[in-house]
């Protein structure tokens, strides 16, 4: 069992970024371009989570980095209504949609594990616990990817 000392050994910190990237690089593209607004919140809506993610963690109480992480689940089901937008406006195909509707999914997933895990547990948790694999526990949402390959 490792330590999460730092936000960044956070799995669903990982995954967030991992999104921020994948927002970045869907809305640098040519359906875009004109629809700077949708670009805008987008990429806010995503980076929102994972900014969310790491001040929480940075609080060190429980009860403080549960509230910053239903802000970054908020954050994530904003994203995934922007998604609908954007394969409405014909900016996204069927494919595209699906694959990140089902990332915002699996971050709001592990984002909840996490929420559940800390009402648990005491009030103050400076370090947090975090396993090498994903078991279907709570504590899978505070496992880590570092040193896995995709």
């Amino acid at each position: 069992m490792a330590i999460a000392k730092r936000f960044e050994d956070l799995g669903v910190w990982q995954e967030a970024r991992e999104l921020v990237r994948q927002v970045y690089e869907l809305t640098a593209t040519p359906p875009f371009r004109r629809d700077t607004v949708l670009i805008d919140q987008m990429r806010k809506a995503a980076l929102s989570i994972m900014a969310n993610i790491a001040e929480g963690f940075g609080r060190k109480t429980n009860r403080d980095f549960a509230r910053f992480l239903a802000q970054a689940r908020g954050s994530a089901s904003e994203l995934q209504s922007h998604l609908y937008v954007a394969l409405d406006q014909r900016y996204i195909g069927e494919d595209r949609f699906s694959a990140l509707y089902e990332k915002c999914d699996h971050i709001s997933r592990m984002l909840h594990r996490l929420i559940t895990y800390l009402h648990a547990n005491s009030t103050r948790n400076p370090q947090l616990a975090t396993r090498n694999s994903q078991p279907s526990t709570p504590h899978s949402a505070l496992s880590t990817k570092r040193g896995e390959g995709k």
